[in-house]
């Protein structure tokens, strides 16, 4: 019998669902199991807490990231309830979101419920509520600030009875979590809302809630607690309710942990758009600066708009055949434009092939005058030239029109390109035309 660590539960039942119909595949499932275990288990520690709030013992599983050790800085805290259940997942999303700059990096704190049937996690949960947040605000939260490099960043995530909890702690004590991720919650407490605002809290709170119309048992009470927040539209409340349907009541928490965390955390990665309407919507350059002071000032990064938007932005007006917005965009982002990335014959020969067939005759004889000079040996020589002397023929230059073109005409010759008869016979009809 394979022994696997009971953390490791939910990633193992997923690699077991997957290979059980091909005896063969056991080979391969053997090693994955034995991999992840081992990689999980140099990501994370299991410590015991002795909770005089609760008259016992409460064992926690901590994840610290990965440059946690290379650093100084502080991180924020995601909290998840029933960790013996959702503390993989969390972790998960971590390791593999990150890095792409979606996620900031977080401890992840999961708390072990060893109560796992419903009487008893009801108890725990729900009957010594106010026990339980004693728990977290007393014991808990002042370990992981003590022993770990924390911010006071502190995000909170349950499920079902969890959700309820996790609820019920944000309305009675916002001050203590930022934000809460609940997920098929059944609250019974409407009031909450009240107390929330009674609070008069000075900075916002986030609330998300996830459910779907399959959980006949608790989505009902997802749909009344949004209706009543509507109604209500506390100030200092920001919350979104998603539903997702395909999903039912035991499998809605995994998808409801990363859309929640990416809807706490929206503004940290910067936006990105589809098409040039989608950044116009969005308020054009002056929204753009505006979200970058923003989340700077949130997450102490650099205020200004980053390379890589600008980069991006570039290429999405590029590509979408927009000289308005790629002209706009290579005149604002000039130190983007002129920077090392595009300094290249490549690029410059795109930059001014993209203004000579939008008619920016002066531009396109600019970066390509600059790329034939900066880059002599070239292999885009033969284009630039060519694509210089139509610039040229088209301000009534046929002279310097004509030297560019046999110019095109002789480095291609010599390469064997392919686009030498095009070369040859631009040069013949300006011959003819001139005659």
């Amino acid at each position: 019998m394979l022994i696997i660590n009971n953390t490791l539960h939910n990633t193992v039942l997923c690699y077991i669902f997957i290979a059980y119909k091909s005896i063969y595949k056991m080979k391969i499932l053997l090693f994955i199991i034995l991999s992840t275990s081992l990689a999980f288990s140099q990501t994370f520690k299991t410590i015991k807490i002795d909770s005089k709030s609760l008259n016992e013992a409460q064992e926690i599983q901590i994840y610290l990231p990965d440059s946690y050790d290379t650093s100084n800085k502080k991180y924020p805290v995601l909290y998840i309830l029933d960790g013996q259940w959702h503390f993989i997942n969390g972790v998960g999303i971590q390791k593999s979101l990150r890095l792409p700059g979606v996620l900031p990096e977080m401890i992840v704190v999961g708390i072990t419920n060893k109560n796992t049937n419903d009487p008893l996690r009801r108890t725990i949960l729900i009957n010594q509520s106010d026990k339980y947040i004693q728990f977290l605000e007393k014991e808990l939260i002042p370990f992981i600030d003590k022993e770990y490099r924390s911010s006071v960043d502190r995000v909170l995530f349950g499920w079902e009875r969890g959700a309820d909890f996790a609820n019920y702690a944000l309305f009675t004590k916002p001050n203590l979590f930022n934000a809460a991720l609940i997920s098929n919650g059944s609250w019974d407490d409407i009031d909450l809302i009240d107390t929330f605002i009674a609070h008069k809290i000075t900075d916002k709170k986030y609330l998300y809630i996830a459910n779907s119309s399959l959980d006949i048992y608790t989505v009902e009470s997802s749909d009344l607690l949004a209706k009543k927040l509507k109604e209500k539209s506390p100030n200092q409340l920001i919350w979104k309710y998603q539903l997702f349907n395909d999903e039912a009541h035991g499998t809605t928490a995994y998808l409801a942990l990363y859309h929640g965390l990416r809807y706490y955390y929206h503004d940290f990665g910067p936006p990105i758009f589809s098409d040039i309407k989608g950044f116009v919507d969005f308020g054009g350059i002056p929204k753009l600066k505006d979200f970058f002071v923003r989340r700077g000032k949130r997450y102490s990064f650099p205020t200004e708009i980053d390379d890589l938007t600008k980069r991006r932005l570039i290429s999405l007006a590029y590509l979408k055949n927009n000289i308005k917005y790629f002209d706009l965009f290579i005149n604002e982002f000039k130190d983007t434009a002129e920077s090392k990335r595009y300094d290249s014959p490549r690029w410059q020969n795109i930059f001014g092939q993209f203004y000579l067939k939008h008619k920016r005759y002066t531009k396109a004889i600019n970066y390509l005058k600059t790329a034939i000079l900066k880059y002599p040996k070239s292999e885009e020589m033969a284009e630039m030239h060519y694509g210089l002397g139509q610039a040229y023929l088209h301000q009534e230059k046929e002279t310097l029109a004509s030297s560019h073109f046999e110019q095109a005409i002789e480095i291609a010759e010599k390469s064997s390109d392919q686009n030498l008869e095009t070369y040859k016979k631009q040069l013949s009809d300006l011959k003819n035309t001139s005659n």
